[in-house]
């Protein structure tokens, strides 16, 4: 289903936002904070509205090449929505106000240590994207139909746990955990689903 781009789709997902009861924190976690956006803006050719979703820099020490929303590590002080933005702009040049929060869904446990937030913004029509290449080596505009297809996401086994591995079917290859748990969450969001994901597990390789 394509979803068109424009104020009826906003309110429609700010409503689907406001009504997701998320899963309660744990204010005593020893995991690091962080924060990625689902940053919603009009798709390739002007055909409905889509996310905005990065390959990973070489360069970078860890997850070098890997797809990934856009964000990091929450500073001292700042809010997951703050910090959400200060990571949007900072990798793709977009800077938004939080008044684009449409709202946040479950907090993540990774294996390498940090307690995702993921922030649904809404980054609006036009945006000019500008991509930091110390971070991003590329940026990709994912249809909202992408994601809600049937077969967009899959559940496979991996010795080294009992939990079901995750993974989000795109361009011929997949995306796993964190990245395809936050984008699963939001798919079932926009289904009217409130289905957690705190227990999918990441494939090996993301564990460090």
């Amino acid at each position: 289903m394509t979803r068109v781009f424009d104020d009826t789709t906003r309110r429609k997902i700010a409503e689907l936002c406001a009504g997701f009861a998320r899963a309660g924190e744990d204010a005593a976690s020893a995991l690091k904070r962080a924060a990625v956006v689902i940053a919603l803006t009009e798709a390739d050719g002007g055909d409905g509205t889509a996310f905005l979703l990065t390959r990973r820099a070489a360069g970078l020490r860890s997850h070098k090449g890997q797809w990934a929303l856009p964000g990091g590590r929450c500073d001292a002080g700042e809010t997951q929505a703050q910090a959400a933005l200060r990571e949007l702009h900072e990798e793709l040049g977009l800077e938004l106000a939080e008044s684009e929060v449409l709202g946040l869904l479950d907090d993540y446990p990774t294996r390498s240590g940090y307690l995702i937030t993921p922030v649904v913004v809404w980054a609006g029509t036009g945006v000019s994207i500008v991509p930091n290449p110390a971070e991003v080596a590329s940026v990709h505009r994912i249809a909202l139909a992408e994601i809600e297809r049937e077969d967009a996401f899959s559940f496979t086994r991996i010795p080294e746990s009992s939990r079901r591995v995750i993974r989000f079917r795109l361009h011929g290859g997949h995306i796993h955990a964190p990245t395809a748990a936050l984008i699963y969450q939001f798919s079932e969001l926009l289904a009217g689903r409130q289905t957690r994901v705190a227990e999918l597990e990441q494939p090996v390789f993301a564990w460090r």
